[in-house]
């Protein structure tokens, strides 16, 4: 995790050869509605957040390099109802995520943008609720152990310039990675999908 983050903060703030005039700063945050793509069935979209900070690093009039590192909650649910019985299971994966994403200025005010993104997992835990004859019992789990520690995908989305220092965004992440860390030979993949939508304040 320490070189993970010299690595990340290598990315955002060194920039040793750019001409500092063609780097701007900046934070963002924003909502997530994430779920799960794969083997699941039948799950729904959480309710999570994003927050973070970029950097954008001018490459020539139309295309910006913009890395990004952001905290990101995210998971699916789940839930059961038949006669006098409920379930409803929670799971909730905190993410530290870096996009690393290329914009293209269709306008002078709105981009395209495009880029892989890894994402390197915090925690992970299920909480869930079972209901029965009128009794309930809840519970919250540690599942990290189940879930891989690097997950890898794509981003694709779109910025419109508010004014000079704001902005808002939406993108779709499209997890290409099996996020499970089940035994060897078992037949069952997951992948992650995350819509988001941020506003993001420029230096």
């Amino acid at each position: 995790m320490k070189k993970v983050l010299f690595i990340a903060v290598v990315v955002l703030l060194g920039l040793g050869n750019v001409n500092a005039q063609e780097v701007k700063f900046g934070t963002k945050v924003g909502l997530n509605l994430s779920n799960f793509t794969g083997d699941l069935d039948d799950s729904d979209s959480k309710i999570g957040f994003n927050i973070g900070a970029f950097a954008e690093i001018s490459l020539s009039d139309k295309f910006i390099f913009q890395p990004e590192l952001l905290f990101s909650s995210q998971g699916a649910k789940f839930e059961e109802s038949e006669n006098d019985f409920s379930f409803e299971e929670t799971l909730k994966f905190n993410y530290l995520n870096m996009p690393l994403m290329i914009k293209f200025a269709a306008s002078d005010k709105f981009a395209l943008e495009f880029g892989p993104q890894l994402g390197f997992l915090l925690s992970a835990k299920s909480k869930f609720e079972e209901t029965f004859d009128g009794e309930t019992f809840s519970e919250e789990v540690d599942i990290k152990d189940s879930v891989k520690s690097i997950d890898f995908g794509l981003n694709f989305g779109a910025s419109f310039d508010v004014s000079e220092n704001i902005m808002i965004g939406a993108r779709y992440n499209l997890g290409l990675s099996d996020i499970t860390d089940g035994e060897d030979g078992e037949d069952f993949n997951v992948q992650n999908a995350v819509l988001s939508f941020s506003v993001g304040y420029r230096f």
